[in-house]
């Protein structure tokens, strides 16, 4: 069970950084008249969140797919990937989510149930 709830957690973060990284261009061209520098830091930022939601899908994933007797170290990934899961999503929260974009304001809810599927996995 431990199983499916972190593989369903590790899906959904990895499909939410899919999401986050296709609009990306689209984001850029609405931002007016910056400077090219400021648009390259918002693309990197950008898409910066799409690659950590990546990377901490493949670390849960290669966690799981591990099993056998690294239980105990499965279990600290788990909750490792979980509390960057809040953290991200309490940053999204305190920035992104206060602006009428509904993505931003889905983003820190998406995180914390795929923290909660962690945590839930991580217990023996």
């Amino acid at each position: 069970m431990d199983g499916l709830l972190a593989y369903t957690a590790a899906a959904l973060v990895a499909v939410w950084g899919v999401a986050h990284a296709i609009p990306t261009r689209q984001v850029l061209a609405g931002l007016g008249p910056v400077t090219a520098d400021n648009r390259r830091i918002v693309k990197q930022e950008w898409l910066a969140e799409a690659f950590t939601m990546w990377g901490i899908a493949a670390i849960v994933i290669a966690a799981t797919a591990a099993g056998g007797a690294a239980a105990d170290a499965r279990a600290w990934v788990y909750r490792a990937a979980a509390l960057l899961l809040v953290a991200l999503g309490t940053l999204t929260a305190l920035t992104g989510a206060r602006t009428p974009v509904i993505w931003f304001k889905i983003c820190p809810v998406l995180m914390a149930g795929s923290a909660a599927l962690l945590l839930v996995a991580s217990v023996p």
